[in-house]
């Protein structure tokens, strides 16, 4: 299938928001970076998340975060030959240049053989008490109140099988039974939905270890009271292309110290610094975990989600940092319920 690769060509002085829009809106999301027609670099998604984890802005010229060297291959190269350099590099998208460097095409891995994206299983944590969202979750469980005029699990569900993720478990411990009644089997969401039934509170991580066949693919795990726009494929690829034991998104947070801050070095002071602005990651609650990563989880035991990635990062198996840049949030208090509320037409808009 041939492509025209115009459509994905930026220049070095375009920005990364520019070059953004370029690699959410089209078939292959790759920008080429030119001048005058001769590449210069590549940009994927996973660049624009290693710059924003180096807190590099989205208003800074894509030059700053592009591939320098990318791979390529000649004018002329046979779909055998371009096939064999993808999968020994393992990318996914491949530019195509002359002799004298013009960019004349570019190939797909999905043109050249059948690869299915969306193939991975996901699990959704969904058995806590919704103890902060009390008196609302006296009858149901959090993740089936109602946002949008449907219960939460149920966007989060649709989210993934319009991505292509169609395999999935749900874990369930309190008031079950509105869960398993409201999605069946899955049949009507175009999914195959099995359930992993907690008998006591098991951690974030726990339920893991109640899987009965281990996944073969690296499984995503998401907590069942979060809305997200985030690109699931886009997640999946990060973590392959590092070959991590295990990969946690994180979101950007911003808040304001309310106070001076004070730095001391022994009993002299160094600076002061009135209400000054802080930024951290923190956990936004979606991982992909390989077999070696679920390995780690006790059986029958409860366990945290961060306990299980400091397991792996003592052992010196470090986990990936998967930034994210979509829409996020977490309704873990009426407030955050209420945020949901008022954004969501204009965030999943009905079909």
């Amino acid at each position: 299938m041939k492509r025209d690769f115009r459509e994905n060509l930026v220049t070095a002085e375009a920005t990364i928001l520019e070059t953004l829009k370029i690699i959410d809106t089209h078939g292959v999301p790759i920008g080429l970076v030119h001048k005058n027609g001769r590449l210069l670099g590549t940009v994927t998604d996973g660049d624009i998340r290693r710059g924003l984890l180096a807190g590099i802005s989205l208003s800074a010229r894509v030059s700053e975060i592009m591939n320098a060297s990318p791979i390529t291959v000649s004018a002329g190269s046979t779909d055998k030959s371009v096939l064999q350099v993808m999968r020994q590099s393992s990318i996914l998208y491949l530019p195509i240049v002359d002799e004298s460097g013009l960019v004349v095409g570019l190939r797909a891995l999905k043109d050249l053989q059948a690869t299915d994206l969306g193939t991975n299983p996901v699990m959704l944590m969904a058995g806590g008490l919704g103890a902060r969202l009390k008196p609302l979750t006296d009858e149901v469980p959090k993740p089936m109140l109602e946002v949008g005029g449907k219960p939460i699990l149920e966007t989060i569900v649709e989210n993934f099988v319009d991505q292509g993720f169609t395999s999935i478990f749900i874990s369930v411990n309190y008031k079950k039974e509105a869960i398993e009644n409201h999605f069946g089997d899955g049949t009507k969401w175009g999914a195959k939905i099995s359930y992993v039934y907690e008998t006591k509170p098991m951690g974030t991580a726990g339920a893991l270890s109640l899987l009965s066949d281990p996944p073969s693919l690296p499984l995503i795990v998401m907590n069942g009271d979060l809305l997200t726009k985030v690109n699931f494929n886009h997640l999946v690829k990060f973590h392959e292309e590092h070959n991590a034991p295990a990969t946690i998104c994180v979101r950007e947070y911003n808040f304001t110290v309310p106070y001076g801050v004070v730095e001391a070095d022994d009993h002299f002071l160094s600076s002061i610094e009135e209400k000054p602005a802080q930024k951290v990651f923190v956990n936004a609650g979606i991982y992909v975990l390989g077999l070696d990563a679920i390995s780690q989880v006790p059986e029958g035991k409860s366990l945290d989600m961060p306990d299980l990635l400091n397991i792996l990062a003592n052992d010196g198996r470090r986990p990936t940092v998967f930034p994210l840049r979509e829409y996020w949030v977490d309704i873990g208090r009426t407030d955050d319920l209420n945020q949901a509320r008022r954004e969501f037409d204009w965030l999943f808009p009905r079909a």
